[in-house]
């Protein structure tokens, strides 16, 4: 019998490890698609970046529709924003028959709204720009870094990424309680994108966030960004949600996000931030940075810093843009060119350097703007990028060294090694080592660092011993069984106490016996959706890894050995996988251990044609660019109308064909804009956007 037993135990330890290591191996995919996703919308943004740098406009019409294209939106100051997203003008029909608002905003409130969304109802479009209104009028009075006091509440609870998961929200108010006077919340981040709820989520936390305003504190994520938002689906989302006030709620919430604090403070021994750290991290001047200026952090890198007495004129109201007295925006004119000062004598070599320094400076900002590329972001729908002229007499921070204390704070992640590197799996940001942690934390007398950002399979972690702790709250992210969300509540001993949860209806409708196989099924099913998406992630690569692996080959064989194919998977895909592990799941191999690539690359294809009839190579090209091509269509639909205007395509492609010295004259452009109009209505869908790619690279 002790001998069965030590068998048995044997047996399910062994299979409790693989299912482990099953579990990390499906991990370990999920995240290095998501963070390959991740580099290209920055590697896209980069690619536009480049193209605006390296174009110079042949009219005042072509260099205002490049400084819209390029910029979050249209220059919008206070009172134009209001006049534009005028809700009280808007009528609510009788046959309405969702929540109603009326502010000031009551508990009672957020309870019907509550109540509302779980029935499925929307919210009126009125109310939502009231409720965004307000919201921003209340952002705009906090500082940078929100300061909370466990004195006057039982407990602090800090929540991580939501990404528009409703369902967790509700969850987390269930098992937690709603905000109230004694208890207070820290949402650190992430509300919105890749969830189909993220506008019921700032509704709610926006709602509470008005009731409770010393109960309720919001951080911005890296995901609070109109340029990720274009790509993970909040944009597209909330168009085709309300495609009459749609453009409108979304310009409002592009400003709200440029005005949520940056981080929180607890105590003053515990800081809050949505990514991390770097070794630049400097609180004092996160404090005082102008937060709003910052529209997308993804736009900060390719602006240089302008000059002082440019500050000045923006400081003094003198604006580059005029509003004609209808409300549209008028075409730039073009600046003078400056007249240099009379040059003081070759005998003062200091002064005369000095006066040359200048002039070349003062000419080279001439340029700039003739090309409209200006370096204040005035022209941003920022309302109040003014200071105070008293500003000025203080510490001076150039807006690169502005832009990389925020695009840090939103974007880096720990590593376990020594040190600070720029953070290369991301795009963004960068990785801080346990020294880094270390000399922050004694800096500014921190206790320890809450985080978010990186999702995890238990809700949460610590690291760097223990003074880092990253918390998630999204649960089932990837897939159902993926993850556990969680939160932590920290009382007056700042002592975390983590709740973890998992938002999934079918574990609640299994039976006993159902649940003893649980989580066997759940792990299958995730990894089963994991491997789809790298089959997916590696076809969209076929071209690349067919020219990788004949390297291997030299004789074409069809064959080569798994550590060769592991080899030529990593240099076309740079997804820092345990390939021979995975090879399994993805190729067979011979009984001599060698790998037929010729027919794992032709079972790829057949497996994605039976998903959609098109010929192999050509859905190769789409299952690699669709994201990049839906971001490019949503960057030129500059209204979010959904379509594009002949005159958008004309000028984007003018834009496009100058970058990549191909000649196509106005009558070519015009031409081509008629036959990606398949149904003729003045407009293009992205169907057709997609279509027209399809149809050139079928021909190629």
């Amino acid at each position: 019998a002790f001998k069965a037993a030590v068998l048995i135990q044997q047996w399910y330890r062994r299979y409790v490890a693989r299912l482990e290591m099953r579990r990390r191996c499906t991990w370990r995919i999920f995240q290095s698609i998501e963070y390959a996703c991740e580099q290209d919308q920055i590697k896209l943004h980069n690619f536009f970046s480049y193209l605006i740098d390296h174009f110079t406009p042949s009219s005042s019409k072509e260099r205002d529709f490049i400084s819209r294209m390029f910029v979050s939106g249209e220059s919008f100051k206070e009172a134009e924003l209001e006049k534009y997203c005028d809700y009280e003008s808007m009528e609510v029909p009788d046959s309405y028959t969702g929540p109603r608002l009326s502010f000031p905003l009551l508990p009672d409130h957020a309870t019907a709204l509550l109540e509302a969304f779980k029935q499925k109802q929307q919210l009126h479009a009125r109310y939502v720009l009231n409720l965004l209104h307000e919201t921003r009028k209340h952002l705009q009075q906090l500082p940078n870094i929100s300061h909370v006091s466990t004195c006057y509440s039982e407990e602090v609870t800090v929540c991580g990424d939501l990404h528009g998961q409703l369902d967790d929200l509700f969850l987390i108010f269930y098992k937690n309680g709603l905000p109230s006077p004694s208890k207070s919340y820290v949402f650190n981040g992430d509300f919105v994108d890749r969830g189909k709820e993220s506008l019921e989520i700032l509704i709610v936390l926006f709602t509470f966030l008005l009731i409770y305003p010393k109960e309720v504190h919001l951080n911005r994520g890296n995901h609070e960004d109109h340029m990720v938002n274009l790509r993970y689906g909040f944009c597209a989302g909330l168009i085709t949600m309300s495609r009459v006030h749609g453009k409108k709620i979304l310009k409002m919430i592009q400003n709200v996000f440029c005005w949520l604090p940056l981080a929180t403070l607890i105590d003053q021994k515990v800081l809050i931030i949505h990514g991390g750290i770097s070794d630049t991290t400097d609180l004092d001047m996160l404090e005082k940075i102008h937060r709003n200026k910052f529209i997308s952090v993804l736009r900060g890198k390719k602006r240089k810093e302008s000059n002082r007495n440019v500050e000045v004129q923006e400081i003094n109201g003198e604006s580059k843009v005029e509003a004609d007295p209808a409300g549209n925006e008028a075409a730039p004119s073009l600046p003078p060119q400056p007249q240099p000062n009379q040059a003081p004598s070759m005998a003062n070599r200091l002064e005369f350097s000095r006066w040359v320094r200048q002039t070349v400076q003062e000419q080279i900002e001439w340029c700039r703007r003739l090309v409209d590329i200006s370096e204040s972001e005035e022209e941003e729908l920022t309302c109040s990028s003014v200071v105070s002229l008293t500003d000025l007499d203080g510490p001076c921070w150039t807006r690169q060294e502005e832009w990389k204390q925020i695009l840090d704070i939103l974007w880096s992640d720990p590593m376990p090694q020594e040190g600070c590197r720029v953070n290369t799996v991301r795009g963004g940001g960068c990785y801080f080592g346990p020294d880094v942690t270390g000399k922050i934390l004694g800096k500014y007398n921190l206790q320890f660092l809450i985080r978010s950002h990186e999702c995890k399979q238990e809700g949460y972690e610590f690291c760097h011993n223990r003074k880092v702790l990253t918390i998630f709250s999204a649960s089932n992210y990837y897939e159902i069984g993926s993850n556990r969300g969680a939160y932590v509540k920290l009382g007056p001993d700042l002592i975390p106490h983590f709740v973890q949860y998992q938002a999934n209806k079918m574990a609640h409708t299994l039976t006993m016996t159902q649940r003893q196989g649980f989580p066997v099924a759940l792990i299958s099913r995730v990894e089963e959706s994991a491997f789809r998406a790298l089959r997916e992630k590696l076809f969209a690569h076929t071209s690349a890894l067919t020219s990788a692996l004949k390297a291997y080959d030299k004789d074409n064989t069809g064959r080569i050995t798994l550590s060769n194919w592991a080899t030529a998977v990593e240099s076309v895909l740079h997804l820092g996988l345990p390939w021979r592990m995975l090879r399994p799941q993805l190729v067979r191999s011979t009984a001599d251990g060698m790998l037929e690539y010729k027919c794992w690359l032709d079972d790829l294809a057949v497996e994605q044609r039976s998903q959609e009839h098109v010929q192999s190579s050509l859905l190769e090209v789409i299952y690699r660019n669709r994201s990049n091509l839906e971001t490019i269509f949503r960057i030129i639909d500059r209204d979010h109308s959904g379509l594009i205007s002949f005159e958008e395509f004309h000028q984007t492609w003018k834009l496009f064909s100058s970058h990549m010295n191909i000649e196509l004259t106005d009558d070519g452009i015009n031409d081509l804009v008629r036959s990606i109009d398949f149904n003729k209505d003045g407009n293009i869908d992205f169907n057709e956007f997609l279509e027209a790619f399809r149809l050139v690279k079928q021909s190629q």
